[in-house]
């Protein structure tokens, strides 16, 4: 069995079919023509994995789509336009009016604003349910409920879930597990071992890693996977083959990206932990982080986004802080190459349970410059907290 590396720098290619080129090539189609009318209007009666028409996928889409899949060990992928796209088509896929959705409150705010103002709407009755639940989720699983939807860690809090414990819940009642896995990414995180039966990314994360493209996957196992496919076509998601050719060759370098960012954040964060003005570092592969042991058990590495909880200063005195960063870009998204920085909300997020930190807190993403150099300009920005 090949390693992950060797995979990375082998799927989705196939010199041999296009030329010797060793990259496989990018298709720019709307139109494709049939050798006959049968073969025209037998279209539709083969899989989503043959060219029938650009929306659904060229060879160059389904090179990236194969080899994210494998990569995660599930059935078959689908691209679609945006992480937040891939969190939509998953839950309109799975959802019905009528039926129970368990959600844990740590959830990507915006896939929470999607339950609230598309799923609530349509009839799903959508409950939030305490990230570290783990087993005790079996209480909440209802004779309706039609899916248990999962992140690990935390959006922006960091919890670890037991995912395992949360997977044998669902299963025993033969209710699907989703998880939200962009922060582990198929390289740390190997979904369908640890129970999950859909897998969501941002793609445009780390799984691309250069701040260049907008994409989603979403992977499933065979059971989940033609009601998922089907619900991606309905609504019309499809990406361009550029795009996919993108994430392809982001992906070759994703492992060697990952593991030095890692190397990077662990350096960070533990600097960040002795320092006066914070009072919690808010990282799973920290040995302080509450989580650290399930993190542990089920990851194979930590991407370098956390959280980190400042003492009680002035809303002034982090503004002030941030805008003296100079390395750190203030903005959304992480997963590229580059260092990032903004103030993380977290007031309203929660229902289920409360989330009260000690003083305003502050989200990091580390990227691929020097750490020695990013702790240097953490430094001199502190000056504002002090």
């Amino acid at each position: 069995m090949k390693t992950i590396d060797t995979e990375l720098a082998h799927l989705g290619r196939d010199p041999n079919r296009y030329s010797g080129m060793v990259n496989t090539p990018v298709f720019r189609t709307s139109t494709v023509v049939f050798p006959n009318l049968a073969a025209y209007e037998d279209r539709k009666n083969t899989s989503f994995k043959s060219v029938r028409y650009g929306r659904h996928g060229t060879p160059t889409t389904f090179a990236f789509e194969e080899a994210v899949a494998t990569l995660e060990g599930g059935h078959q992928a689908v691209a679609v336009p945006n992480g937040m796209a891939a969190i939509a088509g998953v839950l309109l896929a799975l959802t019905r009016g009528g039926g129970h959705l368990l959600v844990t409150d740590g959830v990507y705010a915006p896939a929470r604003h999607f339950c609230e103002r598309q799923l609530r709407p349509r009839g799903v009755d959508v409950e939030y349910y305490d990230p570290l639940l783990g087993a005790g989720v079996a209480h909440k699983l209802r004779a309706n409920t039609v899916g248990v939807y999962t992140e690990s860690p935390s959006s922006l809090t960091f919890e670890i879930q037991d995912i395992p414990a949360i997977a044998a819940a669902a299963h025993a009642r033969q209710i699907p597990v989703v998880t939200d896995n962009t922060w582990g990414t198929p390289y740390f995180f190997p979904a369908f071992e640890r129970g999950v039966d859909v897998s969501i990314h941002a793609a445009t994360k780390y799984i691309n890693g250069h701040s260049d493209v907008m994409m989603g996957v979403i992977v499933c196992n065979e059971r989940y996977w033609q009601d998922v496919r089907q619900t991606v076509s309905d609504f019309g998601f499809g990406v361009s083959p550029e795009e996919c050719w993108l994430a392809l060759r982001g992906l070759r370098t994703m492992g060697v990206r990952l593991k030095q960012q890692m190397a990077n954040a662990i350096e960070v964060a533990r600097w960040l932990e002795r320092r006066p003005e914070v009072a919690r570092v808010l990282y799973p592969a920290l040995e302080s982080h509450p989580g650290h042991a399930l993190w542990k058990r089920d990851f194979r590495g930590a991407a370098s986004l956390f959280s980190v909880v400042l003492k009680g200063v002035s809303a002034d005195a982090v503004s002030t802080f941030v805008d003296r960063l100079e390395l750190f870009g203030i903005g959304s998204s992480w997963g590229g190459y580059e260092s990032l920085v903004n103030v993380a909300h977290t007031e309203n997020l929660r229902t289920a349970t409360g989330w009260r930190p000690e003083g305003p807190m502050i989200r990091l993403h580390i990227g691929l410059e020097s750490p020695q150099d990013l702790i240097v300009d953490l430094a001199q920005a502190m000056s504002a907290l002090g």
